[in-house]
């Protein structure tokens, strides 16, 4: 057997029992994170521009957009996917070469579970198993160093939730994996330099590609079946040998994934939380700072921090300022929160935190480095005027796997997003809904997400 037909079995054999009850409580967590997110999103700029785009080419209206219109199940899982991803708030994996934002599922395994009208259960086992996908070779196949994005392992896990929502067979299954991911091998230059619209969109065009792809294995379409092994196939070419018993993998991925305290980059998450711990702690009012040292592990260092990844003290954008620790922290220390509001460009532009931001100086520690990922070590050191110092070491916070958010904490957050996009009526119908997710059927939470707000 080739390494799909392998990969392709074990889709097809994964059952809902499978999925333990710690699982499935954690994939409803990030339905309501996602979802949250979503409406938080929803008059965002690019997010209009995308309305724009679906308005003037139409398609079927089959499956549900978010914003209670209806198109192809392609163009909603663009869409629904680049709601998710916009305030880059959603969850995320970490592991040692690479991290990746699971959740970013959510919307084509959504779009393919309201075509096919399965059920919850169903639908929640088909998101399992794109987490499993996604975790997995995001561990054992890494391409960031290579110069290609995470969203690359993406295209295979999109395409396998996918094709498990559409009920295809293991042959549909394994060409469906395989032209969504000879398809889309994307370049990392979307996470580096001058970031654009696409650092939020680019997981949201693999979501396209993944549902286009299964449609098109649905009909008998074809894709290269040594996607992994062959000639100048995924090892060959990109990520070298690696190997994935299948037939051990289990569905409990999402158990390790975490979740967003703050609206900033996943790896300043800690960060945050120290600077804001010592703000409170010692009453530090931020004209007083001379100077803040933040020693991190490398992967924050080169991704936020000032790395390979460019300058992170330029800061005219959303997308540079959720991609800066400077920003992070500064308008943390400013405004005693990191909120989508943080990202508005009046905000961004503010002298205050353009001054305080190049204060900070972001250096990579190896000893932090090598707990990583299990945990995200970061050392805050503020240094005031006067002349006093003060320090703070985490490893965690509240939304890390290791101190998991609960389902109630959750919905504080989905609140605090969805507040003033939606009504609260609204807010409690889809809280019901993703709660009562394993009873009722993919077409009726797609029914109230697509409601009048």
């Amino acid at each position: 057997m080739t390494e799909l037909e392998k990969l392709a079995e074990f889709i097809q054999k994964a059952d809902f029992k499978d999925l333990t009850h710690k699982t499935k409580e954690e994939l409803k967590i990030r339905l309501l994170d996602s979802f949250g997110c979503a409406f938080g999103a929803l008059s965002g700029d690019p997010i209009l521009r995308i309305q724009r785009y679906i308005d003037l080419m139409g398609g079927s209206p089959l499956v549900t957009l978010i914003n209670g219109k209806k198109t192809s199940p392609d163009r909603a899982a663009f869409y629904n996917g680049a709601l998710i991803r916009y305030l880059d708030f959603n969850d995320s994996f970490l592991a040692k070469h690479e991290t990746c934002h699971p959740s970013d599922n959510i919307a084509p395994v959504l779009a393919a579970a309201e075509f096919s009208k399965i059920s919850g259960k169903e639908f929640l086992l088909s998101l399992a198993i794109a987490y499993a996908v996604q975790c997995r070779l995001s561990e054992v196949a890494p391409v960031r160093a290579k110069g290609f994005d995470h969203t690359v392992q993406g295209s295979y896990a999109a395409a396998a939730g996918v094709a498990k929502a559409l009920k295809l067979s293991p042959q549909e299954i394994a060409n469906a994996i395989s032209i969504s991911a000879v398809a889309h091998n994307a370049l990392r230059v979307t996470r580096t330099g001058a970031l654009s619209h696409w650092k939020g969109l680019a997981y949201p065009e693999t979501a396209f590609t993944a549902v286009h792809s299964a449609f098109l294995a649905r009909e008998g379409i074809t894709g290269p079946e040594e996607i992994f092994e062959g000639n100048k196939g995924f090892m060959d070419t990109i990520a070298g040998r690696f190997s994935i018993d299948w037939k051990e993998q289990d569905l409990q991925a999402v158990e390790k994934t975490i979740i967003k305290k703050y609206n900033a980059e996943i790896h300043s998450q800690t960060s945050i939380d120290a600077a804001l711990e010592l703000k409170r702690r010692h009453a530090i009012l931020p004209q007083d700072i001379e100077k803040i040292e933040i020693a991190v592990f490398d992967v924050a260092f080169h991704i936020i921090g000032g790395g390979v990844e460019g300058d992170k003290t330029i800061v005219r954008t959303k997308e540079e300022a959720d991609h800066s620790l400077h920003y992070m922290v500064a308008v943390a220390l400013l405004d005693d929160e990191v909120m989508p509001q943080q990202y508005n460009p009046e905000r961004i532009a503010k002298k205050d935190v353009q001054e305080l931001l190049k204060k900070i100086h972001v250096r990579a520690e190896k000893a932090h480095t090598d707990r990583f990922p299990n945990e995200m070590v970061t050392h805050v050191t503020i240094h005031m005027k006067g002349g006093k110092v003060f320090n703070k070491e985490k490893g965690d916070y509240e939304g890390f796997w290791t101190k998991p958010m609960s389902f109630e904490m959750a919905f504080c957050k989905f609140k605090h997003l969805a507040e003033g996009h939606i009504s609260d009526k609204k807010m409690n119908a889809v809280s019901q809904a993703v709660h009562d997710i394993e009873n009722i059927q993919v077409i009726d939470l797609c029914k109230i997400l697509g409601e009048a707000p």
